[in-house]
C-alpha cells in the first residue's frame, strides 16, 4: 500500500530510503561512516573536555545521539554529536549547576526540541537574521579558542576562569610556564591538517594529526599532559544507561539555559541540514528534490537524542557542518552512514579504549582551535561591514554580548535589535504618493503585459519585502535548476526591502546559477535593495551590466547573454 503525503511527512528518511536501498549504497554508507567515525572521536573527546567533563561523555553522545539522529532524523546525510557551539553553554551550565543540572538542562532542552518539531515551528528557526547568526558564531569560535590556550601552550594552571577577561588574564599570567614540547606538538597539528586539506578534501587530517601526535609522544617520551594523565584513561565497554536525578529546585534557573541549548540545536542542525542538501545535490546526481530535509522531522529527531543523550552521560548533541561533510565527501548516499559513524565509535569504545589514553591534550587543542576557526565564519564579516549601520550594529552587539556576557543574553539581544529594525524596515516600504501622467508613463517599461518572453530566459519575480525570515522563498528559483533556461531574470520591482539575510539569499542563487552555467539578471530594483546591492560584492558576482532598470531592459541583455553563451553549449 503507498503511502499518503501526510504519512510521508512524519517519517525518517532512513525509513523513506530503503524504497530503493541497494548493495551499492550500503558500500558507498559503509565507508563514508567508518571514515567520519573516526573523524568524530577527536572531536567528540575535545569537546567534552572544552566543556569541563570527562572525555568519554563526548564519546557517549556522539554514540548515541549520533544513531538516533541519523535514524530519526529529517536529513538523509546529516551527522549528529557534539559541537563546538554547546562548549561555552555547557561549561556555564557545569560551572553553575553540576553535571546533574547539565544532564536536566539537556533533557529539558529536549522536549522543547520535540515540540518544536511537531507543533511545525522547524522552518521557524529562519527568522534569525543572518547577522545575528554570524555574530554569535564568531563569539563561540573566540570563546573556544580561548579555552584551549593553556592545553595549545602546555601552560601549568590549576583551573581556567570561566569569565572570558578573567581567562585571558589568568592566561597572560601563567604564560611563562609554556611547555615547549605541547606547543610544538599543537602547532604542529594545525599545520598537519591544514596540509591534509590542501592535499585533499577526502584526508581526514585530525586522525592523521591525531595518529602522527599520539605516536610522536609515545616514541619520543615527550613529557606533555595526555588523557590517560589528566583522566585516567576512558572506560572500555558499552554505555551505561543511568537515569539522571531530576531536581526540581533547579527548574526554574535552568528555563534559560535550556532555551539557548535548543535554540542552537535547532539553528546549528537545520543549517547544517542545508549544506547537506546543497553538497549532497551537488556531489550526487541522483539526489532528487524530495531527497531534501524535512525540518520538523529533523528537530524531532534532535529532541529525541538530546532527552536520551543524558541516560547515558552524553552531552547535548546537535548536526554537526563539518562532519557532515566529511561525511558526503566520503560518498555517504543514506542515514545509514550516520549510524555507521556510531558504531565505528562504540567498536572504538570496546576494542581500542586503552590507545586513546595516548592522546596528548595539546593535539587535542591543536583539532579545537582548527575546529574554532572554521565555525567563525569570518570571510563572512568583509561583506557585513559594507552593508547598512544597523545590520553591522545587531552583528556587533551580538558578538560582544557572546564573549563578554553569555549567549542567551546575546540571542535575546540581538533578536530584540532584529524585531525593531525589522518593523523599522517595513515601516519605510509604505508609502502615499499622488498617481501622476509621469507615473503612468515611466511604469509602462516595468509591466509584463505587452513584453514577449524569449524560449531562452525565464522571469520569476520577488513581491514584498525580502527580509530574513521570508528567504527559503528564493528556492523556487533553483528547486528544479535543470529545467531552467539559459538567462534568468529576477523582476524586484515589487520587492520594497532587503537585509543582509535577503541578501545573502540572492547571493547564493546567483552562485548556484553561475555554477550550472546560467547568467542571473536583476530588474526594477528600488532604491533601498539596489543601495544594499551597490554596498556589498554582490553587483561584482553578476557583474553591473546584468543589474538592469527595468524589464524591458532586462530582456535586451538576456537576448545578449544568450549569444554569449551559446558557444558554451548551455543553449537549448
Amino acid at each position: 500500500m503507498e503511502l499518503t503525503h501526510f504519512d510521508e511527512r512524519w517519517l525518517p528518511k532512513s525509513v523513506l530510503c530503503l524504497r530503493d536501498y541497494s548493495l551499492n549504497k550500503f558500500l558507498h554508507d559503509l565507508v563514508a561512516g567508518i571514515t567520519v567515525g573516526l573523524v568524530a572521536l577527536p572531536l567528540a573527546m575535545a569537546f567534552s573536555i572544552a566543556s569541563g567533563l570527562t572525555p568519554q561523555a563526548g564519546i557517549y553522545c556522539a554514540i548515541v545521539t549520533g544513531f538516533l539522529i541519523s535514524a530519526l532524523g529529517g536529513s538523509t546525510t546529516q551527522i549528529g554529536g557534539p559541537t563546538g557551539a554547546f562548549v561555552v553553554v555547557i561549561a556555564g551550565i557545569v560551572a553553575a549547576h553540576g553535571v546533574d543540572g547539565l544532564f536536566m538542562c539537556t533533557v529539558m532542552a529536549g522536549v522543547m526540541l520535540v515540540i518544536m518539531g511537531l507543533t511545525g515551528m522547524g522552518s521557524a528557526v529562519k527568522y534569525i537574521p543572518r547577522p545575528i547568526v554570524i555574530g554569535f558564531t564568531n563569539g563561540i569560535a573566540i570563546l573556544i579558542a580561548s579555552t584551549q590556550v593553556k592545553d595549545f601552550f602546555g601552560l601549568k594552571l590549576e583551573k581556567v576562569p570561566g569569565v572570558f577577561w578573567a581567562r585571558m588574564e589568568a592566561l597572560a599570567q601563567n604564560f611563562h610556564t609554556f611547555s615547549f614540547e605541547a606547543t610544538l606538538l599543537a602547532a604542529g597539528t594545525i599545520v598537519i591538517i591544514i596540509a591534509c586539506r590542501a592535499l585533499s578534501d577526502r584526508i581526514p587530517g585530525a586522525i592523521v594529526a591525531l595518529v602522527l601526535g599520539t605516536a610522536a609522544v609515545w616514541v619520543l617520551k615527550l613529557p606533555v599532559a595526555t588523557i590517560g594523565s589528566r583522566f585516567n584513561g576512558i572506560p572500555s565497554g558499552m554505555p551505561h544507561l543511568h537515569i539522571p536525578v531530576f531536581r526540581f529546585d533547579l527548574i526554574h534557573g535552568l528555563l534559560g539555559p535550556a532555551l539557548t541549548v535548543a535554540m542552537l540545536g535547532a539553528i546549528e542542525s537545520l543549517m547544517s541540514a542545508v549544506v547537506s542538501d546543497r553538497m549532497s545535490s551537488a556531489s550526487n546526481v541522483n539526489f532528487k528534490s524530495n531527497d531534501r530535509h524535512n525540518p520538523n522531522i529533523e528537530l524531532v529527531a534532535q529532541g529525541i537524542a538530546n532527552v536520551v543523550s543524558p541516560m547515558f552521560g552524553g552531552l547535548p548533541a546537535t548536526g554537526a557542518i563539518a562532519r557532515t561533510a566529511t561525511n558526503i565527501r566520503a560518498g555517504a548516499r543514506t542515514p545509514v552512514a550516520g549510524m555507521i559513524h556510531a558504531l565505528t565509535l562504540l567498536a572504538i569504545l570496546l576494542f581500542a579504549s586503552k590507545l586513546v589514553s595516548f592522546v596528548p591534550m595539546a593535539v587535542l587543542a591543536g583539532i579545537l582551535m582548527v575546529v574554532s576557526y572554521n565555525m567563525g565564519e569570518w570571510l563572512e564579516i568583509p561583506s557585513l561591514l559594507k552593508l547598512t549601520k544597523t545590520d553591522i550594529s545587531v552583528w556587533l552587539v551580538t558578538f560582544a554580548l557572546t564573549v563578554f556576557a553569555d549567549l542567551t543574553v546575546a540571542v535575546q539581544a540581538g533578536m530584540i535589535l532584529a524585531a525593531l529594525l525589522f518593523i523599522s524596515r517595513v515601516a519605510a516600504t509604505t508609502t502615499v504618493s499622488q498617481v501622476t501622467d509621469d507615473y503612468v508613463e515611466d511604469g509602462r517599461v516595468h509591466i509584463l503585459q505587452d513584453k514577449d518572453i524569449p524560449y531562452y530566459a525565464t522571469i520569476f519575480r520577488i513581491h514584498g519585502p525580502f527580509l530574513f525570515g521570508a528567504t527559503d522563498k528564493i528556492d523556487v528559483v533553483t528547486q528544479h535548476i535543470h529545467e531552467l533556461p539559459p538567462v534568468v531574470i529576477l523582476r524586484l520591482r515589487n520587492m520594497t526591502a532587503l537585509d543582509a539575510t535577503g541578501l545573502f539569499a540572492l547571493e547564493e542563487v546567483a552562485r548556484t546559477l553561475k555554477a550550472s552555467g546560467r547568467e542571473l539578471i536583476l530588474c526594477g530594483t528600488r532604491e533601498q535593495p539596489l543601495q544594499l546591492i551597490q554596498k556589498s560584492e554582490f553587483e561584482e558576482l553578476i557583474g553591473p551590466a546584468n543589474i538592469c532598470d527595468n524589464v524591458q531592459d532586462a530582456l535586451s541583455r538576456a537576448e545578449e547573454a544568450f549569444e554569449r553563451l551559446q558557444p558554451a553549449g548551455t543553449a537549448r
